[in-house]
């Protein structure tokens, strides 16, 4: 899901419900705005430069492995690894997942070398999923089957390695503007590819730290796209990881906003447009942020925000024209929602114009 939609993917499309606490997604063991328009510049004095993502101070070193080795396995071989394998022993954990990556994209030059660059980047790994039966709620039963990302498929692991430099780049910038803590992990990231069988969705979901990518997926038409999906199924697995008892981060903060606006609203789209934070609809529904049977929708609606922050403030750090209207600058339930979110997970940074 995900979504902060360019202009050309903002109308109906099918998503992904991604939130590890939806009970419709498997359990195995990624814009409201309209285009951005120019501000015009006063006469004197002349601007102050836009926050800049450069110079920023180069992230942490990447861990050699966040997985353990039987984890890394379990993302490359999900059926087990052959039997035939020789690569080194699980004591030498980042060798012998560094062996195993290359086996895994064996024949697949370009791919391999991206998956090792992730790898070496990131500390994720680049696998495929179980094949399974999905319930999808709204989007019937579906059927997944494993898919690696090569030959046609090799644009959608390059995205991916794009976006984890990206968010790097994003929360270093970040860094510069605050003393807190931003506490969001963003990496290491198990990304396991899947192909849905005669259908577009879902394009994602996320789960345990660990991303599952739909080649086909309807919403991954282009890398700004992806970035953007990647962004909000990230955010789901760090709403995850504060969850208190059985509520999620948003549920408990979030939530009463969320529902309040239902409970003005319902499914209205021409009333909820100002609340939501991104474009993206369900074909014959409402906004994907509060589409029903999709799990709890205040997920959905905390992880579009998220990557409608991504959104904005990327857009001030990498000096380029901000995205109007704000969200926050809509109605007071976009500020309150918009600061909470900032706090949390952001280190209260907020580099977005004033309204």
């Amino acid at each position: 899901m995900a979504r902060l939609r360019s202009k050309d993917l903002a109308a109906l499309t099918l998503l992904s419900a991604c939130s590890p606490a939806v009970p419709t997604e498997p359990q195995p063991s990624v814009n409201s705005s309209p285009a951005p328009r120019a501000v015009a510049a006063s006469a004197a004095p002349p601007p102050a430069a836009p926050p800049s993502i450069a110079p920023a101070p180069a992230p942490a070193p990447a861990p050699r492995i966040a997985f353990s080795v039987a984890e890394a396995e379990e993302i490359l071989y999900p059926a087990g690894v052959p039997t035939d394998v020789a690569c080194p022993p699980a004591t030498d954990a980042p060798s012998r997942v560094r062996c195993l990556l290359e086996l895994r994209y064996g024949g697949h030059e370009a791919e391999k070398k991206t998956a090792l660059s992730l790898f070496e980047a990131s500390g994720s790994v680049a696998g495929v999923e179980r094949e399974q039966m999905m319930d999808g709620g709204f989007r019937g039963t579906l059927h997944l089957v494993p898919e690696l990302p090569v030959g046609r498929h090799e644009k959608h692991l390059s995205w991916i390695a794009a976006a984890s430099a990206d968010f790097d780049a994003f929360f270093g910038g970040l860094a510069t503007h605050t003393d807190n803590a931003v506490r969001y992990r963003h990496r290491p990231i198990a990304w396991k590819f899947f192909r849905s069988v005669n259908r577009t969705t879902p394009s994602a979901y996320a789960i345990g730290w660990t991303v599952a990518y739909n080649v086909s997926g309807s919403l991954h038409g282009s890398a700004d796209a992806v970035r953007e999906t990647l962004f909000h199924e990230i955010f789901h697995l760090n709403d995850a990881a504060r969850a208190t008892g059985a509520q999620q981060w948003s549920r408990r903060v979030l939530g009463p906003i969320h529902d309040a606006i239902l409970a003005k609203c319902g499914t209205r789209p021409a009333c909820l447009t100002p609340y939501a934070p991104t474009a993206t609809m369900v074909r014959g529904g409402t906004y994907y942020a509060f589409q029903p049977n999709n799990g709890d929708a205040v997920h959905e609606y905390a992880a579009d925000l998220g990557a409608r922050y991504y959104r904005e403030v990327r857009a001030v750090l990498r000096g380029e024209k901000p995205l109007r209207p704000a969200f926050k600058c809509g109605p007071e339930e976009n500020a309150r929602a918009w600061k909470l979110l900032a706090d949390e997970f952001f280190g209260g940074v907020d580099l977005v114009p004033g309204c």
